[in-house]
């Protein structure tokens, strides 16, 4: 049994249970289909075991050991694997720029930050990628017990996972890949390595670019370590079922022919835009995170003439580039507007 079949059967029932609205009031109308697939956990038919099954599921579609679904997003699951992966007083290498979710993981499982740097792509005024090289110095002067990195990063610069959880195992120390943005990586071979299958564990955001709900993702253990225990200490006993519902939808989607021709109609699409607009630079490995610069204006005049003239807001941007995010929604007729004002620059 689907988590979303459980809805059907259960909202027959007349429910002395919580949530209280019942599935039949609905103080926000425009959300009464969330309502009535909002279900308690105490539910008599058992959907603690339907879950289980779908994240069986969904681990098999990844080929990892473990993929747990997240309701709190991917700090949530920065966090577990942080607790899993470590005991307290233990040392864990982490960027000093990285997410918040990074620090305060290691702060919640009592352990010591040691801190590394990233180099910077000066041409694009961002963090570049991370590195085996880079990282190694730290491994071979501390006791590290766990390391973090970001790949790909904000900007969509992607590591070389295998070279890094090669020099992580070499020092004893546990890879924790914070792929936030790389929700999509496992499913298309144009765009850069997933580290699902790589490194120790593995973060994923489904809101982000994989047409997920705030803040549904994923958190995978390649490894003998269950992260079950460590999310359980950080998680609600009253989870959402209608976002979890969403993760087993969201997951499917993704695997299916109808979902990878999706995403290989988006890739082809921005391979097209990029290819047309000449008098525009772009940067990144990830082909869907379009980090762009042109001669003739700054990151941030960029982005106030997209915006102002052209109705087009960007992610975020500097002094240099201008980042703008697609994800499995983004469709062509927001890419030919987006075209069509880089052209007219």
């Amino acid at each position: 049994m689907s988590l979303l079949s459980l809805f059907r059967k259960k909202t027959r029932n007349a429910l002395f249970t919580t949530p209280s609205h019942g599935q039949k009031f609905f103080i926000v109308n425009k959300f009464r289909q969330f309502y009535k697939f909002d279900i308690s956990e105490t539910d008599t038919h058992n959907p603690e075991d339907a879950l289980i099954k779908a994240q069986e599921q969904a681990a098999k579609i990844y080929d990892v050991n473990y993929t747990l679904f997240l309701t709190n997003g991917s700090s949530s699951g920065v966090i577990a694997s942080v607790i899993a992966a470590t005991n307290r007083g233990e040392n864990v290498l982490l960027h000093e720029d990285a997410h918040p979710s990074h620090a305060n993981a290691v702060k919640l499982a009592g352990c010591n930050p040691i801190f590394y740097k990233l180099p910077i792509i000066d041409e694009y005024g961002v963090y570049g990628r991370n590195s085996a090289e880079n990282l190694e110095p730290y491994l071979k002067k501390y006791k590290i017990r766990a390391v973090i990195i970001t790949s790909p990063t904000y900007e969509g610069y992607a590591s070389d996972i295998a070279e890094i959880t090669d020099v992580c195992h070499k020092y004893g120390a546990k890879l924790i890949v914070d792929e936030a943005h790389g929700a999509l990586y496992p499913f298309s071979d144009k765009l850069p390595q997933s580290a699902v299958k790589i490194s120790d564990f593995t973060v994923q955001s489904l809101h982000k670019t994989a047409g997920g709900l705030n803040p549904t993702a994923l958190l995978h253990s390649n490894c003998e370590i269950n992260p079950e225990k460590a999310l359980k200490m950080i998680n609600t006993t009253s989870p959402s079922y209608p976002l979890l519902a969403t993760i087993e939808a969201n997951i499917n989607y993704l695997n299916s022919r109808q979902g990878k021709r999706k995403l290989t109609e988006l890739i082809n699409q921005i391979e097209d835009l990029k290819s047309a607009c000449k008098n525009i630079t772009f940067g990144g490995d990830d082909i869907t995170k379009l980090l762009i610069k042109s001669e003739k204006y700054s990151g941030e005049e960029l982005s106030s003439i997209l915006y102002e003239k052209y109705g087009i807001e960007d992610e975020r941007n500097n002094t240099i580039s201008s980042l703008l995010l697609c994800g499995i929604g983004t469709d062509i007729k927001k890419l030919n507007r987006l075209k069509s004002a880089l052209l007219k620059l």
